[in-house]
Order: structure tokens, then C-alpha cells, then sequence
């Protein structure tokens, strides 16, 4: 388990590189939902997600231990931010990606002059895969959520939000192996324990939901959603507890959902999110927690998109 205290000393190691991201409102979809709707907008991040705060915390503490190489696993965003980071500190960085990863995020990595290896689909083979070239070559392996510097760098998207908005009733945030919901929860649960935090996976990545149902880590197998950032296979072993300590509630939308939240955000506010960020905006659109009259935040957790496949979506 992490600390709100160790949340706060997140927010101080990497405010010299994460932004502090707006919070948007959209009429339309407020009047939709029958809530006052806020969207956390973790798109406008810098790299494009909320990654760039766990990586931040996590590879600038490795490096002030000496650390002169740096892996990740990623689908994409959180390799984005750890070369980001690496580059900016002058240190080299391998991330592995997917087989399936979208082209605009290898793009992103290469900027960054990260080196990109492909190894599979799922998270169960490229984390190994990344883990093995850091030893290798002697090197530290970010992980892409299951550690507590990575839960406590994205837990500040919380504190931004007890900043940002007043009077929360319920915040929903997406998952994929736990990371960025489990730093939320610590945050806002022991700041204020009545703010309701829900989660939302597609319901073609129910991982985290069977391990609640069962009580228990449960892994499941590759997955085809739209929403490529939450194909995790199972959540992480220091994630999980967090959420079966503090979680409110966890739903789950179709893929038909998120392509409607996905196109409703592009069409009515313009703006480009990606689908596993328009989980969360699908949950309040179709009354997935039969929330009403309430100040509801969703997390826009990125909007790292390949413009050529944006039809697709819709």
C-alpha cells in the first residue's frame, strides 16, 4: 500500500515535468448524463497521457540511485512517457511494445530517441521480455503500474482534482492493470472518503472485475477491445489491494459504448481522446453507477490516437 503522503512527494519530484492538466465541461454531455460532468483532461498531458507522472516519479528516483539505463513494457503510453523522461535526463531507454501497438505511440517512442522492441500482445509477454533486457544490460525496468513510485506519480491526477473541482461526489477512472486507479484512490480516500471513486474496464478486459467477483488475482487472455491502453491481463499484485480496500464500485461497457462516448467527445467537444479514455465518459452516458444531480469527474486518461485509423473508431 501507498501513502498520501507518498502522493504528495510525487507531485513535488515531477512538477518541473508534468503539466497540470484543465478540467473541461461539456453542456451537451452534462445534460445527457443528468450530471454536471468534468473531464479530467489527461490528453492535454504532456506525451499525451497521464503516464508521464508515474514514469516521472519512478525513473527520476532511479536515476538520482545511480541508474544509467532504463526498460519499460508498454502498449504504448507509458513507454512514450519513460523515454520522455530517460532522454531528458540523458539516459538511453529500451521500451517493448506490442505487436499490436499503434503506430503514432512507436512514433512518440522514437522521438524521444527510445529504442522500440515488439514482443507479443499481451502484458504477461512483454513484461518479462523488458525485465530480461534490463538485466541484461544491467539496467532498471519501469514498470507500467504494479510499483509505488509508478501508483504514487499517477495518484496527483487526484490531488489535482480536489484542487481543481469543488463539491466531487464521484470520480471514474478507467483500468488497465491498476495503476493510475489505485494512486487515485489513495489520494482521494484519505483526503475525503465520502468522494465515491468508481472504475471502468471494457467488458472484453474484465480482468480487474473477475479478481473482485473472485476475491483473488485473476488473469485473463489477450483481448481484440478498441481500448488498447486497458488490454492488461490481470492487475498488479500491489494495485489489487488497493482496490479491494477502497474501490466504490467497477463497471463495465460494450465496445458499441465506447465507440458512441468516443464519437460524442470528438463531435460535441473536439476534442481527440482515445477509447480507453472514453470508457469513463461511456459509464456517465449510459448511467452505468445510476448517479443523477451530481458532480461527477471522469479521467480523459489520453488521447494518443493514429489519425488514420479514427473512422475506425467512430
Amino acid at each position: 500500500m501507498i501513502s498520501l503522503q507518498e502522493v504528495k512527494e510525487a507531485r513535488e519530484r515531477i512538477s518541473a515535468i508534468a503539466h497540470i492538466t484543465p478540467i473541461l465541461q461539456s453542456e451537451q454531455l452534462s445534460k445527457l448524463c443528468g450530471n454536471q460532468l468534468f473531464l479530467k483532461s489527461e490528453h492535454l498531458q504532456k506525451t499525451g497521457s497521464f503516464k508521464i507522472r508515474g514514469a516521472s516519479n519512478k525513473v527520476i528516483h532511479a536515476i538520482e540511485n545511480g541508474a544509467k539505463y532504463v526498460t519499460a513494457a508498454s502498449s504504448g503510453n507509458h513507454g512514450q512517457a519513460v523515454a520522455y523522461v530517460a532522454n531528458k535526463y540523458g539516459v538511453p531507454a529500451t521500451i517493448v511494445v506490442p505487436e499490436t501497438v499503434s503506430k503514432c505511440k512507436v512514433n512518440a517512442i522514437q522521438a524521444y530517441n527510445g529504442k522500440v522492441e515488439m514482443c507479443g500482445t499481451t502484458s504477461a509477454e512483454r513484461i518479462p521480455r523488458a525485465q530480461a533486457i534490463a538485466d541484461l544490460e544491467n539496467g532498471i525496468f519501469i514498470p507500467p503500474y504494479d510499483d509505488p513510485f509508478i501508483m504514487a506519480g499517477q495518484g496527483t491526477v487526484g490531488l489535482e482534482i480536489l484542487d481543481q473541482v469543488e463539491h466531487v461526489d464521484a470520480i471514474i477512472v478507467p483500468i488497465g492493470g491498476g495503476g493510475l486507479l489505485s494512486g487515485i484512490l489513495t489520494a482521494i480516500k484519505e483526503t475525503n472518503p465520502k468522494i465515491k471513486v468508481i472504475g471502468v474496464e471494457p467488458e472484453l478486459a474484465d480482468d480487474t472485475y473477475l479478481s473482485l467477483q473472485n476475491k483473488k488475482i485473476t488473469a485473463i487472455d489477450a483481448t481484440a477491445t478498441i481500448a488498447d491502453g486497458l488490454r492488461s491481463s490481470q492487475p498488479g499484485d500491489l494495485t489489487f489491494p488497493v482496490l479491494m480496500k477502497y474501490l466504490d464500485d467497477l463497471v463495465l461497457v460494450s465496445e458499441e459504448e465506447i465507440r458512441q462516448a468516443f464519437s460524442f467527445v470528438l463531435e460535441r467537444t473536439k476534442q481527440l481522446i482515445e477509447p480507453s479514455s472514453a470508457t469513463t465518459v461511456a459509464t456517465a452516458m449510459f448511467n452505468k453507477v445510476n448517479i443523477q444531480g451530481k458532480n461527477i469527474v471522469t479521467v480523459i486518461s489520453g488521447g494518443n490516437v493514429d489519425l488514420d485509423k479514427v473512422h475506425q473508431l467512430m
